[in-house]
């Protein structure tokens, strides 16, 4: 199933690095936000990837186009004016990366990727968050629920997208950015049929907004109650606290 990521903000709150590079392109461990939640994905079978990029777009092509320079071991020999990889990853993945332009919304920037969506379902998230939810459980509550779009839901605190969630786990009400005493919010990692490409009109269409919204008063949006890890890197603390749990090898979403 093919992954799509949300990376083209200009991510202010952590400005001290994105002013250099997008924020997914910072790095945990010596490696880049974006590919932390790739390898994730991919851990689940999912190597199909559409990435949204924008801001500083390039450092993203110039990544991807120099992957196996980032990651092996290499033999540069001047001598003889050639260059051996030692060391190979074996990677089978297809990465796409779309300018969706400068100052596209969130919703903008999933519509402008339509045309390379195949099949009717696809998966969706942000490049700032990293979770251990279980990918295909998630994917199998969206099949069973027929909902058009399914969320991961998490307790992180309040100031994220606010959820109320029914007994039946479909979502009754979305508010985004709610001050709240830490219920049920938006944790990203979606599974998402193609007709929310009905819900989007225009680049300026902010889609934690109306699309949600609309959804919800539909019966159309379902919660992944996630009770597990979860930590987004909205600012410097908390790409601190991901760094700190690298260092001390207690990464819940890297997969052994």
């Amino acid at each position: 199933m093919q992954v799509v990521l949300l990376a083209g903000g200009f991510g202010t709150r952590i400005s001290e690095e994105s002013h250099l590079i997008p924020k997914p392109m910072i790095e945990i461990g010596g490696i880049p936000m974006l590919l932390h939640i790739m390898k994730y994905y991919a851990s689940y079978g999912h190597k199909d990837f559409i990435i949204c990029a924008g801001y500083r777009q390039s450092v993203i092509k110039e990544y991807f186009s120099n992957y196996f320079l980032h990651i092996n071991d290499i033999e540069f020999d001047f001598a003889s004016s050639t260059t051996k990889v030692l060391r190979k990853e074996k990677i089978d993945w297809n990465v796409k990366v779309i300018d969706t332009g400068l100052y596209t919304m969130t919703g903008g920037r999933i519509k402008r990727i339509k045309d390379y969506i195949i099949g009717d379902t696809f998966l969706l998230t942000y490049g700032d968050g990293l979770s251990d939810v279980n990918i295909n459980d998630s994917i199998d509550k969206h099949y069973n629920a027929k909902a058009i779009l399914t969320l991961t839901a998490i307790r992180p605190g309040g100031r994220y997208g606010k959820l109320e969630i029914g007994d039946d786990n479909k979502i009754v009400k979305f508010e985004e950015k709610h001050i709240d005493d830490g219920g049920w919010v938006n944790g990203g990692f979606m599974v998402v049929d193609r007709k929310i490409f009905n819900y989007i009109e225009s680049d300026s269409t902010v889609f934690e907004q109306e699309p949600l919204r609309c959804l919800s008063r539909e019966n159309n949006l379902l919660a992944f109650k996630h009770y597990g890890f979860w930590q987004c890197m909205d600012t410097k603390r908390d790409k601190q606290i991901l760094e700190d749990l690298y260092n001390e090898k207690k990464c819940p979403w890297i997969k052994i």
